[in-house]
């Protein structure tokens, strides 16, 4: 197989419809909008913390999800006029003060954080171009006896080698003109979830990966093509998406069922390739055995 095989990720535009964001995906039609993913991301971090998380008293009946506004304005110490116009997308210069109050009182971690701050930051300008390079495609072909594969910001699978290709559900073979990975999981559950047992962690940890390219590239019409896509197909989607979650690739193990080898349990480490200074283009997958040499068989 050719280890640059290059698509084109082209999303298929089905639009779906906003939710009155109050842990909805309002922020997925109006990607081009930062002020308003921004009051979705905080709604959605809002409402995953309890009162009783934070020292508030709680009680059985609130009728909110999570904080009320006030209650994380108080905690933020900011008024709460000017946390209802942050979520309503009337105030978009947050300095750095407020962002930092306001990340520690709904307790974001480093890359919730760093969201945050993308999506304060007035970001424009095109998405980076799904390039493969040749010497690209010379590493992945030398990795002979290392599953790897290349991803851009959308989650298409842009170039793999032989044996990353049998790690990504098929994405890689020969007839396959769809190779994306958010689509594989959300609307093809039954593959997926037999390739991936871990399904509920890698939809996540799509979702999250999502979320952080609307906030880097918020005028990319074919990454708002996908998100309208998943949402309109996918009540798994929307249900994470709803969550706001923030992933970025990292490193770690996973769990993949090898069409002939059977479940497997693989390290990996992701690579991240700038498009150009300062910003992640492409990310490159590579898995391995753990440090005792071995893949992890667990059976078919």
């Amino acid at each position: 197989m050719d280890g640059g095989n290059l698509i084109d990720g082209t999303g298929r535009a089905d639009r779906a419809g906003d939710t009155d964001g109050t842990g909805g995906i309002d922020g997925i039609d109006g990607i081009g909008d930062t002020r308003r993913a921004l009051g979705a991301f905080l709604r959605a971090r809002r409402g995953r913390v309890t009162p009783e998380q934070v020292g508030l008293p709680g009680g059985r009946r609130r009728r909110v999800r999570g904080l009320r506004r006030e209650e994380l304005a108080q905690l933020a110490g900011i008024s709460v006029d000017y946390y209802v116009r942050l979520e309503q997308g009337r105030a978009t210069q947050p300095s750095p003060e407020v962002l930092g109050a306001l990340a520690k009182a709904l307790g974001l971690d480093a890359a919730e954080r760093r969201h945050l701050d993308t999506l304060t930051a007035g970001r424009h300008g095109p998405a980076p171009r799904t390039r493969v390079s040749p010497l690209l495609r010379r590493i992945l072909d030398s990795m002979a006896h290392l599953p790897a594969f290349v991803t851009n910001h959308r989650t298409d699978v842009v170039a793999w080698n032989e044996p990353g290709a049998e790690l990504i559900g098929g994405l890689g073979g020969p007839g396959r003109s769809e190779r994306n990975q958010a689509r594989y999981l959300f609307l093809d559950p039954v593959s997926s979830r037999a390739v991936f047992p871990d399904w509920e962690d890698r939809a996540v940890e799509a979702v999250g990966q999502l979320r952080v390219a609307t906030g880097r590239y918020p005028e990319d019409r074919e990454l708002a093509s996908l998100l309208a896509e998943l949402s309109a197909h996918s009540s798994e989607f929307r249900r994470i998406w709803a969550t706001g979650e923030v992933v970025m690739c990292t490193a770690g193990r996973k769990r993949l069922r090898h069409p002939t080898a059977g479940l497997l349990t693989l390290d990996y480490e992701t690579l991240h390739i700038p498009a150009a200074p300062g910003e992640t283009g492409l990310v490159l997958h590579v898995f391995g055995a753990g440090e005792d040499g071995r893949a992890g068989a667990a059976g078919s």
